[in-house]
C-alpha cells in the first residue's frame, strides 16, 4: 500500500514569452528554500536572459540529462535523478516541452511532472497561454504562427494553485526593445512580428478570460461543498427567464445590457420546460430565434426540466450564482390576475433573496396570455376550493331563492341548483361533485319540494331528483378530470418533445462533446453530478440509465419522476450516440493512414510511368544516335547528345532520389546527420541550377541546426516551384530572418498566387497546382519538402506574396552552440518562458 502524499502543482501562467513567469518560478523557489524547504531546479531555461540566471544563484540544480538523438546531442530534465534525489519542491520550467525521443523517457514534459506528483514531490512550473491545446487554434489565427507544443487543459486545471504572470503589452514591448527577452538582432523582426500590440493584446484577454473561467469553477466548486445557497456578488451575472412568448427579444437586449454594464458580466438565458400546461402553448420557432439571439450577444442558453416555474428558475439562478435576474410582465388581464393569483413574476420577486429581480414591460404586458392559464390543471387551491364549493354554493343558492320564492317554478329551481353543481365539477372534480350534487339535492327537497320544511325521501320523484343530479354531477367531472389529464399528457409530451429539441439543436450545430452532453444532461435535471460508467453504481441518490453497449449514464442528486426518466432515457440515447460517434471516429481515424497509403500507390502508379519514361526516353534517344553508325556527327552534335544524356540522367537520378526519400519519410526510416550549419554554405548550391533566383541579405543570419544535403534539396525544389510559377522576366527572391530561437528562410514569386480551393492540396504528394491530368509530372517537390523540414523539426507553411504572388516560409530551428543545442520543440515562436 502507497502511503505517500500525492505532491501539489503550482503553475505560473502567462500570455506570452518574457512576462517573467521563470523568474517567477525561480523566486518563489529562492523563497520556499529560505523557509526551510528542500528545493531543487529540475529544469529551468533562462535562454540567457541575465536577471533570470542570477536567479539560479544559490539554488541546487539537478544536473541535465545528455540525450543523443539523430547523431545529435540534447540537454534534458534527468528525470531518474529528480526521483532519486526526492525534494520537497522541484522546479520545472516550460510544461508543454517535448522530450528527445528514446531512451524510456516519457514523449511530454508534463507526463515527468505527473510522476514527480506521484512521488510526492510539489512541483511549481511555467507555461504560455498558446500551449493550452483548447487554444491552440485561436493562437495561431491571432499570431499566425502555428504552436507545435501544447499541454492538455485538464492538466493545468488540477493544478493546486493557479497564478496569472500579467504585464501590458506596451510594458512587454519596451522590456522587449531593452534586450531584456531577445539578443538584439532579434528585437526589431520580434517587435514587427509575434510581439504586435495586437498581438499582445489578444493574447493578454485570452489569459485573462482563461484564469476567470478556472476562479468561476473553483467557486462553483466550493459553493457546493460548503452547501452555500446565498449570492456572492464576485461578478455580474444575469439571468432572464423566457417563455417562447413574443416578449422574448426584448428581454434578452434588456438583460445583455444590464450585463454589459460591468467588465467581465455573464449573460444566461433560460425556458423552464414544465409539465402543468404553461409549455404547451410555447413557440419553439421563438424560442430556437431567442436562442439565436442570445448566443450573437455573447451569452448561453440553457433549457432545463421543471414542474414549479417559479422554483425552478430561483434554484438555477441560485446555482450559477446569478446576481440578477430579468423577466417579463404578465401579459395576463387585471381580471385574469385577480381571478387566477400572483403570476410567475410576483413569485419569482418573493422567492429570490438577495437576487436583484427586474420585471421588463414590453407590448404585450396586461394584453392576455398566449400561454394555457396556469390554472388548468387541478391544482392543490382547486382541490380545496371544490369541496368547500360543495357545501357552500349549494347553500347560498338556498338562501337567495328563499328571498325570491313563488316567483321561480320547481323545475327552474331545480335546473339552478343543477347549473351550480356542474359549476362545483368542473372546479372540484368527482369528489366536489358528489358533495354538491348530495348537498343541493337535500336543500332542494328540503326547501322547494312539498311539503317544504320536511324531508320527502320515500317520494319517488325526490329520489328520481337525487339520482339525476348525481349521475350528471358525475358524468360532468369525469368529463373535467379526464380533460385535465390529457391536457397534463399533451404539456408533458410538449415538454419533453421541446427539451429533446433543443438537445437535439445543439448537437446539430456540433460542438457538443461528451462532457457537454454530460453537463447539459445535469444542468436540465437540475442534479449534482452527471457521468459515464462501465457498471450502474449501487448507492443511494444515484439514478443510472443504459447509454447503449457497456456504458450507462448516472446522475447523483434528487430521486427523478417516472416521466423524467422517460427523457432521461433520450438524453442517455444522444450521449450513447456521441460515445458510438466518438468510437466510430477513432476507427476511422485508425483507417486513414491505410487510405492514404493506398491513394499515394495509386497515384504512383498513375504518374510514374510518364515522369520516369520522359527522362529515360530523352537519354535512350541521346545515347542510342551517337552509337548509329548510319549518322556521321560533328563534334557539337555529339556534345550536344552527350548534354542531353547526361541531363536526362541526372533528371532522372533526382526523381529516384525523391521518391526514395519519400517513401523513407512515409516509413519513418529517413536518416538524419543534424549538425550546425550555416544558411551561406546551403543557399549557393541550392540555386545553382536557376538563374532566375536570386538571394537577399544573409548577414546577421545565425547557424541552423539541420541536415546539409537535405535543407540544400528542399529549397531547390521550393525555389525550383517558384520559378515554374514566375512570369518570363521576373526574379525569385530568396531572404531569411532570425526570430525568437529560429530562422525562417522566405521563397518568394511572383506568379499567379494560390487559389483559395488550392491550400489543402498545395503540399499533397503527386499533385500540381492546376493539374487537370497525369502527364505534368509526379508534384513530388512541395510533398518532400514539408516532409523533410518537418523531418529537421521545421515547417514549411505557405503565405500570399503581397502585390500577387506566394511566398512558402521554410522556418528552421537555431543551433545556439556546436555541441550543445536544444532540440526545436523548446524554441518554437512563443516558447520560451
Amino acid at each position: 500500500m502507497n502511503d505517500v502524499r500525492p505532491g501539489r502543482l503550482k503553475v505560473y501562467l502567462g500570455a506570452a514569452p518574457g512576462v517573467g513567469k521563470t523568474y517567477r518560478m525561480l523566486d518563489e523557489g529562492r523563497r520556499r528554500a529560505a523557509r526551510g524547504s528542500d528545493v531543487v531546479v529540475g529544469f529551468a531555461e533562462s535562454h540567457g536572459r541575465e536577471q533570470t540566471e542570477k536567479m539560479l544563484e544559490g539554488l541546487e540544480i539537478v544536473p541535465r540529462a545528455r540525450c543523443e538523438y539523430r547523431e545529435g546531442v540534447f540537454p534534458e530534465m534527468d528525470l531518474d535523478a529528480v526521483l532519486a534525489r526526492r525534494p520537497d519542491v522541484a522546479l520545472v520550467d516550460e510544461l508543454a516541452h517535448t522530450n528527445v525521443p528514446g531512451g524510456g523517457r516519457n514523449p511530454k514534459r508534463w507526463q515527468d511532472i505527473e510522476r514527480l506528483l506521484a512521488a510526492g514531490v510539489d512541483v511549481i512550473t511555467a507555461v504560455n497561454i498558446q500551449h493550452l491545446e483548447s487554444l491552440k487554434d485561436v493562437v495561431e489565427k491571432i499570431t499566425g504562427v502555428p504552436q507545435h507544443e501544447t499541454v492538455p487543459d485538464e492538466v493545468v486545471r488540477r493544478a493546486h494553485q493557479m497564478e496569472l504572470v500579467d504585464i501590458p503589452p506596451e510594458g512587454l514591448r519596451r522590456r522587449m526593445a531593452h534586450g531584456n527577452i531577445y539578443a538584439p538582432e532579434k528585437i526589431d523582426a520580434a517587435l514587427a512580428n509575434y510581439f504586435r500590440t495586437g498581438n499582445l493584446t489578444a493574447l493578454r484577454q485570452l489569459a485573462l478570460l482563461w484564469v476567470a473561467d478556472r476562479v468561476d469553477e473553483a467557486l462553483h466548486t466550493y459553493r457546493a461543498e460548503h452547501a452555500i445557497g446565498r449570492v456572492w456578488e464576485t461578478r455580474e451575472r444575469v439571468v432572464v427567464a423566457l417563455t417562447g412568448g413574443p416578449e422574448g427579444d426584448t428581454l434578452i437586449r434588456r438583460a445583455a445590457r444590464i450585463a454589459a454594464r460591468s467588465a467581465g458580466g455573464d449573460l444566461l438565458a433560460v425556458h423552464v420546460a414544465r409539465s402543468d400546461g404553461l409549455a404547451a402553448g410555447v413557440s419553439h420557432a421563438s424560442l430556437a430565434r431567442q436562442r439565436r439571439l442570445v448566443e450573437d450577444l455573447g451569452g448561453s442558453y440553457h433549457s432545463i426540466v421543471g414542474n414549479d416555474v417559479t422554483t425552478t428558475l430561483v434554484d438555477f439562478a441560485r446555482a450559477e450564482n446569478a446576481t440578477q435576474l430579468v423577466l417579463g410582465t404578465s401579459r395576463r388581464g387585471r381580471l385574469e390576475r385577480f381571478l387566477t393569483g400572483p403570476g410567475t413574476g410576483e413569485s419569482v420577486t418573493a422567492l429570490s433573496g438577495d437576487i436583484d429581480v427586474h420585471m421588463v414591460t414590453h407590448e404585450r404586458a396586461g394584453r392576455g396570455t398566449l400561454l394555457p392559464s396556469r390554472r388548468r390543471t387541478l391544482s392543490t387551491a382547486r382541490m380545496i376550493a371544490g369541496p368547500v364549493a360543495g357545501l357552500v354554493l349549494p347553500v347560498l343558492l338556498t338562501v337567495v331563492l328563499a328571498q325570491v320564492r313563488g316567483t321561480l317554478n320547481l323545475t327552474s329551481e331545480a335546473l339552478l341548483f343543477l347549473l351550480a353543481v356542474v359549476g362545483v365539477a368542473c372546479i372540484g372534480g368527482v369528489a366536489s361533485a358528489v358533495i354538491a350534487s348530495v348537498t343541493a339535492s337535500l336543500l332542494l327537497n328540503y326547501w322547494f319540494i312539498p311539503p317544504i320544511g320536511q324531508f320527502t325521501l320515500n317520494d319517488p320523484n325526490a329520489l328520481l331528483a337525487l339520482a339525476v343530479f348525481a349521475v350528471v354531477a358525475a358524468v360532468v367531472a369525469a368529463v373535467v378530470d379526464r380533460s385535465l389529464r390529457l391536457s397534463r399528457r399533451s404539456a408533458r409530451a410538449a415538454a419533453e418533445a421541446e427539451t429533446m429539441s433543443s438537445l437535439a439543436g445543439s448537437i446539430v450545430r456540433g460542438g457538443q462533446t461528451i462532457p457537454a452532453l454530460l453537463e447539459r444532461t445535469r444542468e436540465t435535471f437540475g442534479m449534482e453530478s452527471a457521468e459515464l460508467v462501465d457498471e450502474p453504481p449501487d448507492a443511494e441518490g444515484v439514478t443510472a440509465v443504459p447509454a447503449g453497449p457497456g456504458a450507462f449514464l448516472a446522475l447523483r442528486g434528487r430521486s427523478l419522476s417516472s416521466s423524467e426518466r422517460r427523457v432521461l432515457a433520450a438524453f442517455a440515447a444522444h450521449v450513447g450516440s456521441a460515445v458510438e460517434r466518438s468510437r466510430l471516429a477513432e476507427a476511422a481515424a485508425e483507417v486513414e493512414p491505410v487510405k492514404a497509403a493506398d491513394r499515394m500507390r495509386t497515384a504512383l502508379l498513375r504518374a510514374v510511368g510518364h515522369d520516369l519514361r520522359t527522362p529515360l526516353a530523352a537519354g535512350w534517344a541521346a545515347v542510342t544516335s551517337l552509337r548509329s553508325r548510319d549518322v556521321q556527327f560533328s563534334a557539337e552534335d555529339q556534345d550536344e547528345l552527350l548534354a542531353t544524356a547526361d541531363e536526362s540522367m541526372a533528371k532522372l537520378n533526382r526523381l529516384v532520389e525523391n521518391l526514395l526519400d519519400l517513401s523513407r519519410l512515409e516509413a519513418g526510416v529517413l536518416t538524419l546527420k543534424l549538425r550546425a550549419t550555416a544558411l551561406e554554405e546551403v543557399l549557393p548550391t541550392a540555386l545553382a541550377d536557376f538563374p532566375e533566383a536570386e538571394a537577399g541579405n544573409l548577414e546577421d543570419i545565425p547557424v541552423l541546426l539541420v541536415d546539409p544535403p537535405l535543407l540544400e534539396r528542399v529549397i531547390a525544389n521550393l525555389v525550383g516551384n517558384a520559378v515554374r510559377h514566375t512570369p518570363s522576366g521576373s526574379k525569385v527572391l530568396v531572404t531569411a530572418s532570425a526570430l525568437a530561437g529560429r530562422v525562417e528562410v522566405r521563397v518568394v514569386d511572383r506568379g499567379p498566387g494560390l487559389p483559395p480551393t488550392g491550400r489543402d492540396r498545395l503540399f499533397e504528394p503527386f499533385q500540381r497546382l492546376g493539374d487537370t491530368d497525369n502527364t505534368t509530372g509526379l508534384g513530388l517537390g512541395l510533398a518532400l519538402s514539408k516532409g523533410l523540414a518537418e523531418a529537421m523539426n521545421g515547417t514549411l507553411t505557405p503565405e500570399d506574396t503581397p502585390g500577387g504572388g506566394l511566398t512558402m516560409v521554410l522556418s528552421l530551428p537555431v543551433a545556439e552552440a556546436a555541441g550543445h543545442v536544444y532540440p526545436q520543440s523548446a524554441h518554437i515562436v512563443g516558447g520560451a518562458s
